[in-house]
């Protein structure tokens, strides 16, 4: 068994857990309750932990969890000439919607 990631907290450990599992990987999340003693321990040392089973797909796990922790960003130039990036659907400037959305 070997660690993979640290996560900023439950929700994200377990979506990140649920995505890798989809791939067929045997990831499980660790300190799932342990947030309840931060204060009593250091903060750091109560997140929860993605961790592999098998030692041999922790290279692919890895990338596929930087693919999850690094989304591409959508970009793309609006008729008025603004360019909009990021999740927008809607230019910021005009109010017009993205192409082919």
């Amino acid at each position: 068994m070997r660690r993979l990631a640290q996560a900023p907290n439950l929700a994200i450990a377990t979506l990140w857990a649920d995505a890798l599992r989809a791939e067929g990987l045997d990831v499980t999340v660790q300190r799932e309750y342990l947030g309840a003693a931060a204060g009593e321990l250091p903060p750091d040392q109560c997140l929860p932990e993605l961790w592999i089973g098998d030692d041999a797909q922790h290279a692919l796990a890895l990338r596929l969890l930087a693919a999850l922790r690094h989304p591409p960003q959508r970009q793309w130039h609006c008729a008025c000439g603004e360019f909009v990036e990021g999740g927008f659907e809607q230019c910021w400037h005009c109010g017009a919607p993205m192409p082919g959305a």
